[in-house]
């Protein structure tokens, strides 16, 4: 098993980091979450204990998200959380280093390059590859992209939506907007407040959002209570939201997400075009799972829209499909800029 373990792939996303092992497949997923003692900077928990420390800890206790829109925003962090969660699944050797495969959004810097594999490095990685999760989601979600017919997926994750048409193994146009859902979240937490004048926190957005939320109008009207906080009395309060609601707070976001499929599909070769009006595109990432939007961007591009199978965990399942076939992890790896 030892042998079979060498190389690893991260899914390091901005909601959710996602472990794969060459031979075990998908061995772990953990919110993208650490809670800290500011005074000591010791760690205390990691994924799913510290999301539940989110907007609970005492003064002393800082619990963070330490991505922001895809991107490494606290670097430190970030390494302690990595370094934990791939210990878990391998432990710690001074003879074993093994090679790891960190997916990156596509509009990435170099700089921002360089501080993941700074963080893959620090776990005692031996080489550290970068691919991009539109390829990573595409193999996961069993594109054929290796054949000269366009495909497009699009992976609405929790910080960044990317999008691209893959054809003959590469990628032909791509766009990425940091709008997904941790944004849909804020936009639902801003319409209580601004309408109702009761402030909710992110975590209890998040999960009206996956009650009642909607992409397009609805055929019934649903409804669901949340408790928050009067901001004029400072007291608790319970709001009533509807499906209309909750359609009108994330609205906005839905149609920039929207604007750059279209770009995307704007700056595809007419030949791909044609595939993709017949194969269609694909949805993958948490995003997906918002009731309706598959007939929300099939309605406005005139293109079908399929969700793909398990589509959280669609970028993982790719790292590991990469990982077993090393002619396609050559191909789909990310080739160094300059």
């Amino acid at each position: 098993m030892k042998s079979m373990s060498r190389e690893i792939g991260i899914d390091l996303g901005t909601s959710y980091t996602r472990i794969s092992v060459r031979g075990r497949g998908l061995v772990l997923s953990e919110p993208t979450v650490v809670a800290i003692n500011k005074i000591t900077g010791e760690i205390l928990a990691v994924g799913n204990q510290a999301k539940e420390m989110l907007g609970r800890t005492p003064d002393n206790i800082v619990a963070v998200r330490p991505l922001k829109d895809g991107i490494i925003a606290d670097f430190e962090a970030t390494r302690m959380l990595v370094q934990n969660l791939v210990y878990r699944v391998i432990p710690r050797s001074l003879f074993y280093k093994p090679r790891i495969v960190v997916t990156i959004p596509s509009a990435i810097t170099d700089v921002e390059e360089r501080a993941v594999e700074g963080v893959a490095y620090n776990t005692g990685a031996k080489a550290v590859y970068l691919m991009e999760e539109v390829m990573a989601a595409a193999i996961g979600a069993g594109l054929e992209i290796g054949k000269p017919e366009g495909c497009m997926i699009v992976d609405i994750g929790g910080g960044t939506s990317e999008m691209a048409v893959l054809s003959l193994g590469g990628i032909v146009a791509e766009n990425s907007v940091k709008v997904a859902g941790d944004k849909l979240d804020k936009d639902i937490v801003e319409y209580i407040r601004s309408r109702y004048n009761v402030l909710i926190g992110e975590t209890e957005a998040e999960d009206i959002k996956k009650q009642i939320g909607t992409a397009s109008d609805a055929m019934t009207e649903e409804r669901v209570s949340v408790k928050g906080r009067n901001l004029s009395t400072g007291l608790p309060e319970t709001v009533t939201l509807t499906t209309y609601d909750i359609n009108q707070a994330i609205k906005d976001s839905l149609e920039m997400i929207l604007k750059a499929i279209k770009t995307t599909l704007e700056n595809t070769p007419p030949e791909l075009s044609s595939d993709i009006m017949t194969r269609g595109i694909v949805l993958c990432g948490g995003g997906s799972l918002l009731k309706n939007i598959d007939r929300y961007i099939s309605e406005q591009t005139g293109i079908p829209v399929f969700i793909a199978e398990s589509p959280k965990e669609c970028v993982a399942r790719g790292l590991s499909m990469a990982l077993e076939n090393i002619e396609v992890l050559k191909k789909a790896v990310k080739t160094k800029k300059g």
